[in-house]
């Protein structure tokens, strides 16, 4: 088979940069646009063709022009911290709205054959009564970041039925795992690992009894290879191309500080803080359909929990 031109936008970042590695195993040729305001050089993997940019710049449609087009693309570019998107709704719509678009736009005028598109689980829903959550649950999404990711669907089903192009967006729920950043709600796991490895306090916001279904890295990459592929239902309506990628399990921050200290062997202080505007209470996701697609998770939440921390311990060794 001649081997795919596959696009990662945001894959010099925390989950993309696995993403992006998993298609060279498979073969696939493989480009990188990261304009690094929070991913890392040294995150894209080697053998890859790495375009520092913005996904909203006219830089953009010249890489698109130059390679001939891609095969796939597949798009994790965004603005993910909720509490800037509460700060600032503009700046998150201009990276997760325009930036979006513009990619589309390239797909679309350049042939591309199917966008995977990252959406979120953990905020389009809300605060919804059904837990774990289907797809086709009502979405009322409480910040910014949310609004733009629920639009951002609307918008790719618009292209898939007005333009033929073939999408289907994942809904994460909490990603944690290697390479992890504290930007995002699961990167809560990154802080608290830090905060173990130098004894200083951890703290809670609220009563640390909020909940999220924390999916590990890696089996998020095999989710993102098995839909990148796997037959697709007609896009009737968002929900018809939407699929939870999470483990269906809660775990609340009291909880996963528990589990953080027990994989760490030590404790330190715990701290509680206000509540932050625009989180969520509750997140947790059904996931069948995406078991019905040939996925699911394999990692439990201890085991993925020492992964990450023995990542981020060799990191914080050789500073």
């Amino acid at each position: 088979m001649t081997p795919r031109k596959v696009l990662v936008t945001g894959g010099a970042g925390f989950i993309a940069s696995h993403v992006a590695a998993a298609y060279l195993e498979r073969g696939d040729r493989v480009w990188v646009v990261d304009d690094l305001s929070s991913g890392r050089r040294e995150n894209v993997p080697v053998g890859a063709t790495f375009v520092e940019t913005d996904v909203g710049s006219a830089s953009v449609p010249d890489l698109f022009r130059d390679v001939g087009g891609f095969d796939l693309v597949n798009h994790h570019a965004a603005q993910i911290d909720v509490r800037k998107s509460v700060l600032d709704p503009r700046a998150d719509a201009r990276i997760n709205i325009d930036g979006l678009l513009n990619v589309l736009e390239c797909a679309r005028r350049h042939g591309t054959r199917r966008i995977v598109f990252v959406s979120s689980g953990g905020v389009v829903y809300g605060e919804p009564e059904a837990r774990p959550t289907p797809e086709r649950t009502p979405k009322a999404p409480l910040s910014p970041y949310g609004v733009t990711k629920l639009a951002a669907e609307y918008y790719l089903h618009y292209y898939a039925r007005i333009h033929g192009l073939d999408y289907v967006a994942l809904r994460y729920a909490n990603v944690y795992g290697p390479r992890q950043d504290p930007h995002g709600e699961a990167g809560v796991v990154a802080i608290f690992a830090r905060r173990l490895l130098s004894g200083e306090p951890i703290t809670v916001f609220g009563d640390g009894e909020q909940t999220r279904d924390y999916v590990y890295v890696g089996d998020v990459v095999r989710a993102n290879l098995i839909l990148s592929d796997s037959p697709l239902p007609q896009a009737h309506d968002i929900d018809d191309r939407a699929y939870n990628i999470g483990t269906g399990q809660e775990t609340s921050v009291n909880a996963l500080a528990d589990a953080m200290v027990q994989v760490a062997e030590h404790s330190v202080e715990r701290h509680h803080a206000d509540p932050r505007a625009g989180e969520l209470r509750h997140s947790c996701l059904d996931c069948r359909r995406a078991h019905d697609a040939g996925w699911r998770p394999e990692m439990t939440l201890l085991d993925g929990l020492r992964e990450t921390y023995s990542y981020i311990a060799g990191q914080e060794a050789v500073r």
